[in-house]
């Protein structure tokens, strides 16, 4: 199972005709999704949603899913972003690779566990690493985003604390030299994660893969090259102890 090529997306375009039953915005909705070439080429591909082209596309520029990684993957629904890292990582049910997690139910996936549960939860960190074996993950990946409101101002507030916890976690569990991508949203208060994505990592960058609608607000941080833990650096980066 692979990204494969676009293949031929032309065509007549799909009109859904007005009903009694159906508001405009789900009508304005299910045109788009069956108009959307991810969304066919999701289906054809095997895939269990358009997002595992985004992450695709962002593994493919910046090269970070490698066999043999362990990848803790929060806000896993329904399961796209897991079903590239076990294929990348070669993640099979013998040498488990993969953990997600999510509070909505994810079908079973050869090659991963899923944790049907809250990743706010104050069990979820350590039952995540748990699954993997104890072992501190390469990479954390995290697709989650509240529920919308209908609210821009509410919802981008919550999604960026989502940012932030998942960064939390990232930070605590990360291997050195691990990665940490999450989906964020366009328009400030975001400069506090920022600043300690760079105070931790060797590189962050800002991206949006062509698999995110023109439309759409959301974006990607990407942090590259955790520089480690303040307890796993040498005794003489320790600051000195004043008395």
């Amino acid at each position: 199972m692979s990204g494969g090529g676009r293949g031929d997306d032309r065509g007549l375009t799909v009109r859904v005709k007005k009903n009694r039953g159906l508001k405009a915005s789900s009508r304005r909705w299910l045109e788009r999704q069956l108009n959307d070439p991810y969304v066919r080429r999701a289906k054809a591909d095997g895939f269990r949603s358009r997002a595992a082209y985004k992450l695709i596309e962002i593994d493919e520029r910046y090269k970070l899913l490698k066999k043999g990684m362990r990848i803790v993957d929060l806000g896993a629904a329904p399961g796209g972003w897991c079903q590239v890292a076990v294929e990348r990582t070669g993640s099979t049910e013998a040498d488990l690779r993969v953990v997600g997690i999510d509070y909505l139910p994810v079908d079973p996936m050869p090659g991963a566990t899923i944790l049907e549960m809250d990743f706010l939860d104050d069990a979820a960190p350590a039952r995540l690493l748990e699954v993997l074996g104890g072992a501190a993950p390469d990479i954390v990946l995290s697709d989650m985003a509240a529920p919308t409101t209908g609210h821009r101002r509410t919802d981008h507030l919550r999604t960026m604390h989502l940012c932030e916890v998942a960064a939390d976690f990232a930070v605590r569990t990360l291997k050195p030299g691990g990665h940490f991508l999450t989906k964020t949203f366009q328009g400030g208060t975001e400069g506090d994660l920022l600043a300690m994505l760079k105070r931790n990592f060797a590189a962050v960058h800002h991206v949006k893969p062509p698999a995110s609608r023109e439309d759409s607000v959301e974006l990607y941080l990407l942090a590259k090259g955790f520089k480690g833990r303040r307890e796993e650096l040498g005794a003489e980066d320790e600051a000195p102890e004043t008395l």
